[in-house]
């Protein structure tokens, strides 16, 4: 057993999978420059690979040349997808630089191809459904603009579906198109969600997995995600092994003569703002300056009104040269319509042009026909080469969209061009934060790109180097801290639990991972390092039977889990659904001999859930009310193992109760499944006027617990208290309550260790367990001087609530730090010290 869980844990080891093949390095075309000649077969070898090369360094030649030999090992054809206005590239270099005899030909429908040869087509092509992609056996995107809308974007499920076999929507998942390569010059490296997205098209990782497995997650905001400080080496070496960054060919070891980028002479021209209609605040009164144009709305209106000022300063830098050559980019067709009446001669593309004219005036510019092209970076700013004739591009405005920003600078300076490259930008003094803005994603693009170009100094193209290097820890060493009540562990729970005496626990409760949703170590054992929910039951297959083992006959695991909402980018069906992972758990458990009793629902607060999965929003809801799913509480299972006396299912160590305490009374409430009073008159919705929040909801608790329920006057009175301005946005002020013993809406949530943590300025726990849980828990399944156990004991909670409950606690936690902060904890505990609830901690950070 301990050598497959071992086997079970080293196959995490994160390294992309390889789908391709050897090749003769005599095959790879010998015109191509020596270190294009190398790449081509890293990308065969991996079959479905990721080229980020820098401008100029012949991205083109070397898919013409991978997808080639890629479709003549599979006997077949390939394609390569391209945005408008960048065919001619791929054309000439076929020709020019590879010699091939005919260029590559460009194509619309599969009729137009033969069973062989590479071919050439648009995005917009395969969009429109005019071309299906599954008729070619080695594909490659070229600037793959359509998967950076990961998740809510059309284009990249059809894309996914297409290319990569994942149509979820069909329930349909194949192994995609054989051969599939994506080639961009700009992956954004501050937009981690588009590499995740290369990844998932590429067949390398799901993008779930590869959240939990890199990042830090918000548990409050959906999708805002932070790069974890210790996981920043691995994260990038994992994205090394399946994409390939260069920005010289001195990276792979090679001559960097003649690859040298101009010098760039970047120019920034502040407008000032208009403060003479600068608005009002929301309480009426009138503001001094104008906003910031950061918002949407603030943003938007600025752009219009400064739009004459910024025309005016664009002549005023074209009158220094009206017969250069350049690139006047633009964002809104105002600003187009602007350009064209001020600047007659230039000519314009836009997006409802017809392709053909859009291409050709593209091509046109690029050959030097014409001197001015003013165009949205949107349109041509992505894989297009101007730097034959040009060598100064006007921004009329500047955005947010740095990927848009960097791909339209890069049309001029890159790898070829001979002339010092001019870059003018105008934008407004309201702007000045969305120039640092940009100035900050330049600078923070040019530090990872450098990590990544080090990366490939470092291990060149050697897969098996950075498989080695990826390797992180996969053990723990085992740390124990003691008292007389308890006794807390560092370790991997499994081995820990395999360590532990059969029968030796009274009472197991516990918060388990919720499958892939978090990870809590860097270490390779960590329940959160999983790829799907699949893996991570496969893991908790190595955990639960040893639970079973360790606890007494007849005695209880209390197991805490919550249900998860998958996106509608995910599950294929474009809203939110909910996977069930506590029926999951519960199957878990039976499979490996538990009994399951009981689940005790623990209701928590859907404001506050919206604004973690963004699923339950007002506004969406008045738009379409057919999406609205429900609140998601918590769970907590009650599982029993079975006793050795089967014939009259009592526990081999009862636990009892005196019914001195345990009155007849008591029993009678307990039992019951419904408790309810005789009711007094129904609150009135007046009767909350002049009272804080505080007030409210405790008046509203009692009503609800003591009145015959009516959902429509309880509605009336949340009415009246949002009229008053007292209710909130951010928490659900007024709750439902229950009166059954198995639903629990009187769970304090801010009650856990976290309060203590934030107090001290250290680390908080993702998922903190809240006391109320663990105390009833405790309280209800064991008695004074048994031993409670939980094997994710995080910060504490369980064995610290054991202690304090006159029992002996026992935990087990991976994570070195929570591991610290739960041993403190506990011997507080049992020194008698009473830890600091959440007023408490406030009041301490008051006196600090």
């Amino acid at each position: 057993m301990t050598d497959a869980y071992q086997q079970f844990i080293e196959a995490k080891v994160c390294t992309a999978p390889e789908h391709g093949f050897e090749v003769d390095p005599a095959l790879v075309n010998p015109a191509m420059k020596p270190h294009c000649r190398a790449i081509v077969p890293w990308l065969l070898q991996g079959g479905r690979r990721a080229l980020f090369a820098s401008f100029g360094l012949h991205k083109t030649v070397i898919q013409l040349e991978a997808v080639r030999l890629a479709s003549e090992h599979a006997g077949g054809r390939g394609l390569i997808v391209l945005p408008l206005g960048v065919r001619q590239e791929f054309r000439r270099d076929a020709v020019e630089r590879l010699g091939w005899a005919e260029p590559p030909k460009f194509i619309r429908r599969i009729e137009e191809a033969s069973a062989t040869g590479v071919y050439l087509t648009n995005y917009e092509t395969v969009r429109d459904g005019k071309l299906d992609p599954r008729h070619f056996d080695a594909t490659s995107l070229d600037e793959a603009d359509c998967l950076r809308g990961f998740g809510g974007s059309k284009t990249f499920r059809e894309f996914m579906a297409l290319f990569a076999g994942d149509d979820r929507a069909a329930g349909v998942r194949t192994d995609g198109i054989r051969y599939r390569f994506v080639a961009t010059a700009t992956p954004s490296p501050n937009d981690y969600i588009e590499l995740l997205a290369y990844a998932a098209y590429l067949g390398i990782m799901d993008v779930a997995a590869a959240k939990t497995r890199f990042f830090k997650r918000n548990s409050e905001k959906a999708d805002q995600l932070t790069l974890h400080p210790h996981k920043e080496e691995e994260f990038w070496l994992w994205v090394s092994s399946w994409a390939l960054f260069v920005q010289r060919p001195s990276d792979l070891g090679f001559s960097d003569e003649g690859y040298t980028l101009p010098e760039l002479d970047v120019r920034w021209h502040e407008i000032p703002t208009n403060h003479a209609d600068a608005g009002t605040e929301k309480d009426g009164q009138g503001r001094l300056f104008r906003n910031a144009a950061i918002g949407v709305q603030d943003a938007a209106r600025e752009k219009r009104e400064s739009l004459p000022a910024r025309v005016a300063k664009l002549q005023e830098i074209r009158s220094e040269d009206l017969a250069a050559h350049r690139i006047l980019w633009h964002d809104l067709e105002d600003e187009r319509r602007a350009i064209e009446k001020a600047v007659p001669d230039a000519v314009s593309v836009y997006g409802s042009q017809d392709l053909d004219d859009r291409e050709q005036a593209i091509i046109d510019f690029s050959d030097g026909k014409f001197r001015e092209l003013a165009a949205k970076p949107v349109i041509a700013g992505a894989g297009c080469n101007f730097q034959r004739h040009c060598a100064w591009a006007v921004f009329l405005g500047i955005g947010f969209k740095f990927r848009d920003f960097i791909q339209a600078i890069h049309r001029i300076q890159r790898f070829g061009q001979t002339q010092r490259v001019r870059i003018d930008l105008i934008y407004t003094e309201a702007e000045r934060e969305v120039r640092q803005q940009l100035e900050r994603k330049w600078n923070q693009h040019n530090r990872m790109a450098d990590k990544m170009s080090n990366i490939i100094r470092e291990f060149g193209l050697a897969h098996a180097a950075m498989a080695s290097k990826l390797a992180r820890s996969l053990g723990v060493e085992r740390v124990e801290a003691s008292g007389e009540h308890y006794t807390v562990v560092n370790n991997d729970c499994v081995d820990e639990t395999r360590r532990m005496d059969a029968d030796s626990v009274h009472l197991i409760v516990t918060s388990i991972p919720f499958g892939t949703q978090y990870e809590y170590s860097a270490n390779y054992r960590d329940f959160g390092h999983t790829d799907d929910n699949a893996h991570f039951w496969q893991q908790m297959d190595f955990l639960i039977p040893e639970l079973l083992r360790v606890l007494q006959p007849g005695r209880i695991a209390a197991i805490h889990v919550k249900d998860r909402i998958t996106p509608g980018g995910i599950n294929g069906f474009g809203f939110q659904t909910v996977q069930p992972f506590s029926d999951e758990c519960v199957a878990a458990f039976q499979k490996h001999g538990f009994a399951f009793l009981a689940r005790k629902t623990i209701v928590t607060d859907v404001v506050r859930e919206n604004s973690q999965t963004y699923r339950l929003g007002w506004t969406e809801q008045c738009k379409d009310g057919s999406r609205m799913g429900a609140g998601m509480p918590e769970y907590l299972l009650i599982f029993r193992k079975p006793p050795t006396d089967r014939s009259n299912g009592y526990a081999d160590v009862p636990v009892v109760k005196d019914k001195a305490t345990f009155t007849r009374p008591r029993w009678q409430f307990d039992a019951h499944g419904l408790t309810r009073s005789s009711g007094d008159r129904p609150l009135l919705p007046e009767e909350l006027e002049g009272l804080d929040q505080a007030a409210i909801f405790k008046l509203f608790k009692r009503h609800s617990l003591e009145n015959v329920y009516d959902f429509r006057h309880d509605v009336r009175i949340a009415e009246a208290v949002d009229r008053s301005g007292w209710l909130p946005t951010s928490f659900m002020l007024l709750q439902p309550q229950s009166w059954h013993p198995d639903v629990w809406t009187d769970i304090t949530r801010m009650r856990t260790l976290n309060s203590t943590q934030a107090a001290k300025g250290k680390e908080q726990h993702l998922c903190p367990l809240q006391f109320d849980i663990v105390e009833r828990g405790i309280e209800q399944y064991s008695m004074p001087g048994e031993v409670v156990y939980d094997p994710f004991a995080g910060l504490g909670t369980v064995p610290y609530m054991a202690v304090k409950m006159g029992r002996y606690g026992r935990g087990c936690e991976l994570a070195n730090l929570y591991f610290l902060d739960a041993c403190a904890y506990c011997a507080g505990a049992e020194r008698g010290l009473s830890m600091p609830g959440l007023f408490d901690a406030l009041e301490q950070q008051a006196a600090a």
